[in-house]
């Protein structure tokens, strides 16, 4: 991948900077690391629900606990489903063409007196990285959204692109969560969320209690205790139940590295799971360029750095790493230049400068090449905050991992079963060492 020469000093200018680093995320020595490979495997629509049920052979060792590992335990196990899976059938009623089924990740862990340190390779679908998100297109009268990820009906009907960035996630317990520790994020995943059985309705969420509690417009992640039926998702507890949950740590930290909304700033964004997937308290490094109002970009790119202020879907910018960030390439939208019908531009905006608070802790740096993305992520150590799982040297957390590429979002990942990681703690399936 050939960055131009713009978007390149972004990336480095921005990967370094943070007060929580120590050592340098580019000078780390991995090559004495040892690297643990993880199976990831592309799941369906393999939810919590359907994890207990009759469709289900190993249902009634879900019910008692047993972890999905324990009997998933040939070598191959995560290939064969995974590649079963993708093909379509009863858990994937919309295969997409081309989609692989599994993908070695692998994960390198250090650490120092300040931050946790994770380094992840793996190979993409596509002889591309996905930089790109979704455009703001204007159709000579208005703004509107251009590309969408491939499980969308738009997509799948050829109405619009398959267009979505790659994505790295990491799902953070400390043992406070009930089932994790067994079945990981399929404790998260259900029936009723987006592009999964049985799908929410408009309806459905105006007349939902908590969600319109939290202002929620639809349903996303959210874990079992936070439900009066674990398996219904409109059956929530109130608002101070869950607080009292979140207050005992039984949430999940979320860790996502954007290889559009956070790679150019040199960070990953910061989240847990509850009642919902939410960002932790504070504000993200990236924020919609849509103007609530009027739809019409809020910024543009400055002509005077990059060449052009839109561009269009053929445009040679698209082949490169294109990001709008805010106190680097972006002014605010003249609507009296000449706009022409397929001017474009991101739907997103980015900035370090705005990213505050418990949700701008990781700091991340990453590079694709030959057709891997390499991905080191910098969490600090220690962190006081009530939506963060404090990472201690001497520890071991469960963890599960989830990469998304090939322009696609929800279901349609890859996927680990629990890992542990394990700060200077033997016992781990991944070891973090000190670093010198």
């Amino acid at each position: 991948m050939q960055y131009s020469a713009l978007a390149l000093g972004m990336v480095l200018a921005w990967g370094g900077v943070g007060t929580a680093l120590a050592a340098d995320p580019a000078t780390i020595d991995w090559r004495p690391i040892a690297a643990t490979v993880v199976p990831l495997f592309y799941p369906g629509q393999s939810s919590y629900e359907w994890l207990r049920s009759d469709a289900h052979k190993g249902a009634s060792s879900v019910v008692r606990g047993k972890s999905c590992a324990a009997c998933h335990d040939e070598s191959d196990a995560e290939k064969v489903m995974g590649n079963a899976i993708v093909k379509g059938g009863p858990l994937e009623p919309v295969p997409v063409q081309g989609k692989s089924g599994y993908k070695d990740l692998r994960v390198q862990a250090a650490y120092d007196a300040k931050n946790l340190y994770l380094r992840f390779e793996w190979q993409t679908d596509k002889p591309y990285p996905g930089t790109e998100h979704q455009y703001l297109r204007f159709d000579g009268r208005e703004w509107k959204v251009w590309g969408f990820p491939k499980l969308d009906k738009v997509v799948q009907e050829g109405k619009q692109p398959g267009l979505y960035e790659d994505r790295m996630s990491i799902m953070v317990d400390d043992g406070k969560v009930a089932g994790f520790a067994q079945q990981g994020c399929w404790l998260s995943c259900h029936d009723g969320q987006r592009d999964m059985p049985k799908a929410f309705t408009p309806e459905e969420v105006a007349a939902n209690a908590l969600l319109q509690a939290i202002q929620k417009k639809d349903v996303r992640k959210y874990l079992p205790d936070t439900r009066t039926n674990p398996s219904d998702w409109k059956t929530g507890k109130s608002v101070e139940d869950i607080a009292k949950l979140k207050a005992e740590g039984k949430f999940v930290d979320l860790i996502q590295w954007r290889a559009h909304r956070s790679h150019a700033v040199g960070m990953a964004d910061d989240g847990h799971v509850l009642g919902f997937r939410l960002s932790d308290a504070g504000k993200d490094m990236f924020a919609s360029n849509a103007d609530a109002k009027t739809h019409a970009p809020i910024y543009m790119f400055d002509e005077k750095k990059m060449g052009f202020k839109s561009i269009t879907a053929d445009s040679p910018a698209r082949k490169g790493a294109l990001f709008l960030v805010r106190e680097h390439n972006a002014v605010p939208f003249d609507p009296r230049a000449a706009w022409k019908e397929g001017d474009m531009v991101p739907d997103y905006v980015i900035s370090r400068e705005d990213a505050k608070g418990s949700a701008a802790d990781n700091n991340a740096q990453a590079l694709w090449k030959d057709g891997k993305w390499s991905v080191v992520l910098v969490r600090p150590l220690g962190l006081n905050n009530a939506d963060d799982k404090s990472l201690q040297v001497g520890g071991v957390y469960q963890v599960g991992f989830a990469v998304h590429d090939d322009n696609i979002t929800t279901r349609g990942h890859h996927v680990s079963f629990v890992k542990t990681l394990g700060l200077g703690a033997p016992k781990a399936d991944i070891q973090a060492v000190a670093l010198p």
